[in-house]
């Protein structure tokens, strides 16, 4: 019997970037930077496992934007065509620096995963990712939770309570279309909680949520076991509190272990670094220079002058990582278990980008980390969430507080300077969506699919994500375009519904440009 357990849980998500009014559009890069260095060696990693016979447990939040990006037609085909032209130039970089023999193995190296990336989209898994995840899940080794339908900052909609139940509940439909069964847990969006908003996961049958150590920690009353022991709310779902002391010593750059100068550097890049001409067919149509994941050189030190990157050091130093990752569990899990007499969660929550696109050698690490666990200790198990309320299904009940994971714990990130102006206008929306879905629920036709259209628009609209790239500084133009885009549709789509003169044409080009949740069941809005 462990002295206790540890959940990993990855939250993979993206916001819903897709263009097809444009051949190549550079925001959709993150989609294909975030496959071929995060979802396919994560699936790697996983496959492997079972293939030893290893025995382990993972927990991922696949978010619904993601998942419908991953299972689009037309970006899935991007994606093998963004693939194959970097195999193309990880070819070229062969011959390049076939007398530079550091250059030469890295090249060879970025050839090799490059080739296997295309392999695992295309023939193992038919370009169909969310396969290779289920798969995972029905193994019962790796435990698939949903999030909110666009990511929105559940919070800052809690005037309006029917637009946070369409969050939850469109994300439950959606999942169950995509995984064939309902999610037990949730990524509430940004780990954002208000009082109250555990009713509309109950009313969903959604069993557990996360929340950040301070939303347990300052719940009423304050709980027992602190946050290695899930509360109950007084609706039903549990909340689980993210541990620090394992979550800093993964996520920081600068104490934990991705900062290590023997790490891939994130930021040189062939696209910045190599001769214009060389390179101006692999970068920006427009002939702007952009990262092509082919890295060179490893963190080093505060130097701007890298040394070049040796992946056989690499992969050994996230060896030692996991090592010391696993030592410092058990001693953790042996002082918790003493302490509490219970058998204690860790549970260590990261976005799931953090491994293999800003850590490249985060895959490796989470690799070694799960086969140690399983093979060379017997002081705690892996374990999800869910499994650890059926082991232990009585504990204390308690009222979380308000909290999010964002800097300094609450709304300061999503509500600020920089992002405050969006808030009218979607506040406007979701009373007007809400307003129209009481008039029209008895709507066919036509008017059917413009309802669905209209909540479309909202949505993306309310993505957490344009929010935090505009506090970030990071694609602001992007961002802005985005929300004012969706909002313009929406209030046009409205005005036509509203007048009973709905635009075919202009309807279509939504649903041809937003092609997100094409079964979405509007009437959540009542």
């Amino acid at each position: 019997m462990p002295q206790g357990y540890l959940a990993l849980v990855l939250h993979a998500h993206l916001p819903f970037v897709r263009h097809p009014e444009y051949d190549e559009f550079l925001e959709e890069d993150w989609l294909y930077e975030a496959i071929t260095e995060t979802y396919i060696p994560l699936i790697n990693v996983m496959d492997g496992l079972l293939n030893d016979g290893v025995d382990f447990r993972l927990t991922m939040s696949l978010t619904p934007p993601l998942c419908s990006m991953l299972q689009d037609g037309l970006l899935q085909d991007r994606y093998v065509r963004y693939v194959e032209r970097l195999i193309e130039l990880s070819a070229k970089e062969i011959d390049r620096t076939r007398h530079d023999r550091p250059y030469h193995d890295l090249a060879w190296f970025y050839h090799d995963r490059l080739q296997n990336c295309r392999h695992v989209f295309v023939d193992k898994y038919g370009r169909d990712l969310i396969r290779a995840f289920r798969k995972f899940q029905d193994a019962g080794k790796l435990e698939i939770i949903t999030c909110g339908a666009t990511h929105g900052y559940l919070p800052l909609m809690s005037d309006f309570p029917q637009a946070v139940r369409a969050q939850i509940m469109i994300a439950r439909d959606h999942y169950r279309d995509c995984f064939g069964r309902d999610p037990r847990g949730i990524w509430l969006p940004e780990c954002a909680y208000f009082p109250g908003l555990e009713k509309y996961l109950q009313e969903a049958e959604i069993r557990w949520f996360i929340l950040d150590s301070h939303g347990v920690m300052f719940g009423d009353p304050r709980p027992k076991h602190g946050v290695y022991a899930p509360v109950f709310t007084r609706s039903g779902p549990a909340a689980f509190g993210r541990d620090h002391e394992s979550s800093k010593q993964v996520w920081s750059s600068e104490e934990g272990y991705p900062g290590d100068s023997d790490y891939r550097d994130f930021y040189r890049d062939i696209g910045f670094d190599l001769e214009y001409d060389y390179i101006r067919p692999y970068i920006q149509s427009n002939g702007q220079r952009k990262f092509t994941g082919l890295k060179y050189h490893r963190i080093t030190g505060r130097t701007p002058y890298k040394q070049h990157y040796v992946r056989h050091n690499a992969v050994e130093k996230a060896a030692q990582h996991a090592g010391n990752f696993l030592f410092n569990r058990e001693k953790q899990v042996e002082h918790l278990n003493a302490v509490t007499g219970i058998s204690p969660i860790i549970l260590s929550p990261y976005d799931a980008e953090l491994f293999g696109h800003w850590w490249f050698e985060g895959p490796d690490f989470i690799n070694f980390l799960l086969r140690k666990t399983a093979c060379d200790q017997e002081v705690f198990k892996t374990i999800t969430p869910g499994e650890y309320l059926e082991k232990f299904p009585r504990w204390q009940i308690a009222n979380p507080a308000a909290s999010s994971w964002g800097n300094k714990g609450y709304w300061e990130v999503w509500l600020e300077g920089t992002n405050h102006w969006i808030y009218p206008h979607l506040h406007l929306c979701a009373e007007r969506m809400i307003q129209l879905a009481a008039e029209k629920r008895n709507c066919y036709g036509l008017e059917d699919r413009a309802m669905k259209q209209l909540a479309r628009e909202l949505l993306l609209a309310q993505s957490s994500d344009w929010a935090f790239i505009m506090k970030t500084g990071t694609m602001v133009p992007y961002a802005q375009k985005r929300t004012k885009d969706h909002v313009l549709r929406f209030n046009r789509l409205y005005d036509q519904i509203r007048a009973g003169h709905i635009d075919e044409h202009f309807l279509g080009n939504c649903e041809w440009r937003d092609n997100i949740f094409p079964n979405i069941h509007w009437r959540h809005y009542l």
